[in-house]
């Protein structure tokens, strides 16, 4: 099936149930993400920026959860950058990266955008719509991955599935597509990923750039501004990661995170939650040191002190230091006040990183971490390698997904909103319009419960 006709004529419908289920989940988890982000500094100041030079004009997109309106570039932008603040969402090992956090606030500015001109989307043309984004999205990483030797930011890529899920959307034919793909990949920010690792920043993972550079890809197309062809779509070199689109799903393939915390952390932060559940004897009052043994790119992660919350998830000390004094870690423990808590980085500066060889050795392939604690009494106890819950093999059951989403979600939304929208997204696949849905996402939240 050719990229076109795939973006096309493919229907919600028509995917396995496995991977329809898994859509609807990702789109929960992450408006979970970007409820648990609203309030954050990052996202304050992007909403601010949007409002202030991208005003709303012909287009006009209302904000996630604040309901003002701003052009869809500036939607992009602040949804993208809202999303990629705490690090909750969820990811995909081929490409290095992540879709979700740039093609569902791309996709829900679209829509809004086209709302607001008098049309009606229906739930299974917006959830159509997403599927498509994120599986086109994946597959341009893979792409990306297997033809560049950097590792670049996931907005590198994740704009190109911008452009398929606004293809769909907006009825382009095929000549606008692909220059629409062309400039969407020709501006996408190829970002140096490692540079953000070890220099944190509210740069991040270039969500909102993406976001931005496939919404101005379509605008562009539209336009008349030519820009084909997309070299991570159409050169022979990347045929494998196209080839047998519509039958085998990137998607499947995705991991989810537990914690709004880096990846190459998530391993610890399982390990620790084991150990927790087996000796309730840990606490933070009895812990005298913590190793943490992990493969290199973890280890690099350290942070034992963050100065601000892009530091403290890019870590592994800090947030494995709050899993253990808080018992949880959620967007309040590693944003905000927490950050400085003394209780927190007492722990934190006992906790020992440390470069295991066996486990680098099996990097990228698994993402596996070994943790040991010594109590004040003497006791010691060691984690087995344990790789990180969420992956495919390890997945996250739906109690789990929706215990995340109210963690996250409750920062900010009330306890009837949360529910609402999870009823909400659960119904588009029969619902003849997604105004329900988007009713609860672009107002201002009321005060939490």
């Amino acid at each position: 099936m050719s990229l076109y006709s795939f973006v096309r004529d493919f229907t919600f419908s028509q995917a396995p149930a496995h991977t329809r289920e898994l859509l609807q989940t990702c789109l929960l988890d992450i408006l979970g993400v970007a409820a648990g982000a609203r309030d954050n500094q990052t996202s304050q100041i992007l909403r601010q920026y949007a409002l202030n030079h991208h005003p709303a004009g012909n287009l006009a997109s209302r904000l996630l959860f604040d309901g003002r309106a701003v052009h869809p570039l500036g939607a992009g932008w602040a949804g993208g950058f809202c999303v990629d603040s705490l690090d909750a969402h969820e990811g995909h090992f081929t490409s290095k990266g992540h879709a979700g956090a740039t093609v569902v606030p791309a996709v829900l500015a679209l829509v809004d955008a086209c709302r607001q001109q008098g049309r009606a989307i229906s739930g299974e043309e917006l959830l159509s719509a997403l599927c498509i984004g994120y599986e086109t999205a994946l597959r341009a990483g893979a792409a990306l991955m297997a033809t560049a030797p950097e590792y670049h930011a996931s907005g590198s890529f994740s704009g190109l599935g911008v452009v398929c899920a606004g293809t769909r959307l907006l009825g382009l034919d095929e000549a606008t597509f692909r220059h629409a793909l062309g400039i969407a990949e020709y501006f996408g920010p190829r970002c140096p990923m490692m540079r953000l690792v070890d220099h944190p920043s509210m740069l991040r993972d270039a969500h909102g750039a993406g976001a931005h550079a496939g919404l101005n890809a379509l605008l562009l197309a539209q336009a008349g501004v030519t820009g084909a062809p997309a070299e991570t779509v159409e050169t022979t070199a990347v045929a494998a990661q196209w080839h047998d689109l519509g039958q085998r799903w990137e998607i499947d393939a995705q991991y989810f995170k537990p914690w709004p915390v880096c990846r190459w952390a998530q391993p610890a932060l399982t390990a620790m939650t084991a150990l927790l559940a087996e000796h309730p004897q840990i606490s933070g009052q009895a812990v005298e040191h913590i190793q943490v043994e992990t493969f290199h790119e973890s280890m690099r992660l350290q942070g034992h002190t963050p100065a601000n919350a892009d530091e403290a998830q890019y870590a592994l000390a800090f947030p494995l230091a709050a899993l253990v004094v808080r018992g949880q870690v959620g967007p309040l423990e590693v944003t905000g006040e927490a950050i400085h808590a003394a209780d927190i980085l007492a722990i934190s500066q006992r906790i020992e990183i440390v470069e295991a060889d066996d486990l680098s050795a099996r990097f990228p392939g698994e993402i596996l971490s070994r943790v040991t604690v010594l109590l004040k009494d003497g006791q010691r106890f060691t984690s087995p390698i344990t790789a990180a819950k969420g992956d495919p093999a390890t997945a996250m059951t739906q109690a789990e997904f929706r215990a995340k989403f109210h963690l996250l979600a409750g920062v900010s939304l009330s306890e009837p909103q949360r529910l609402a929208i999870e009823q909400a997204i659960a119904e588009l696949p029969t619902s003849a319009s997604c105004e329900a849905l988007f009713d609860l996402l672009f107002n201002a939240p009321a005060a939490t419960q």
